[in-house]
């Protein structure tokens, strides 16, 4: 049985200089049209608020503040927030936060947590409170965004093992199906010292993710399957992005 004070997984690994080593070549254009598809799908208005739950090191949030927007970033890892304050400025804000917890003080118009960051906890019940977190910081007819991998393609078509040379640090990943959880083994050695970490999500199937939804109070709007918000497809899609909004 774990000790009640030992850190959990994504407390260390996310705040790892490792980290963000292995997953540096994201995307970043990618994640831009995807913002850019969500603006135009929410036609948010001038003051509106944007919260990016989970945010990094700002990546998203950043855009979205560069498009005129009022924009929050929180995030558990002290260190990707630290990265992210050099971005601040008059319409962003960083501040290190934990997903589970409401932001006292704050209402936003259009919540987004994006890139599988939800589903890490253990205890099922966390996830439903982060859901109920995030519906009390909406507005009235706030919209939340949720953007999960497509689990029915993702156990599908796993990949159990790979080798990654970054940074000239050569990166085991290995991939296995435990519980209803996809269990990350990261193992690598650098400057003589031997390293291991860990990541796990839950699969949460469509199905499952619309029924947490429902109970925390949301109806939803739109569901996508790619982040141009293309229409979703269990068997082709790579992701799973809802739209729901505050009911």
């Amino acid at each position: 049985m774990k000790a009640a004070n030992e850190e959990k997984w994504f407390e260390t690994w996310f705040d790892s200089p490792y980290y963000h080593i292995l997953y540096q070549n994201r995307d970043d254009k990618e994640a831009q049209i995807f913002i850019d598809y969500l603006i135009e799908q929410l036609q948010p208005i001038e003051g509106q608020q944007f919260l990016d739950l989970a945010c990094g090191k700002g990546r998203h949030a950043l855009y979205i503040s560069e498009k005129g927007f009022q924009t929050m970033g929180v995030d558990l890892s002290k260190n990707s927030i630290e990265f992210a304050k050099q971005f601040e400025s008059s319409l962003l804000q960083f501040e290190e936060h934990d997903m589970r917890d409401v932001i006292l003080g704050k209402q936003f118009d259009f919540i987004f947590n994006l890139f599988t960051s939800f589903g890490y906890f253990e205890d099922i019940s966390d996830n439903l409170k982060m859901l109920s977190s995030v519906h009390k910081m909406l507005s009235e007819k706030g919209v939340f965004v949720l953007d999960f991998f497509n689990s029915y393609k993702v156990v599908s078509h796993l990949v159990e093992s790979e080798t990654k040379v970054l940074s000239n640090i050569v990166f085991h990943v290995s991939k296995n199906i435990v519980d209803r959880k996809i269990i990350k083994s990261i193992n690598f050695t650098d400057e003589g010292k031997k390293y291991h970490f860990e990541e796990q999500v839950n699969v949460f199937s469509d199905k499952e993710i619309l029924h947490m939804l429902d109970l925390q109070g949301f109806s939803v709007k739109e569901i996508y399957g790619s982040y141009h918000l293309d229409a979703f497809d269990k068997y082709t899609s790579d992701r799973f992005i809802v739209m729901a909004e505050k009911k």
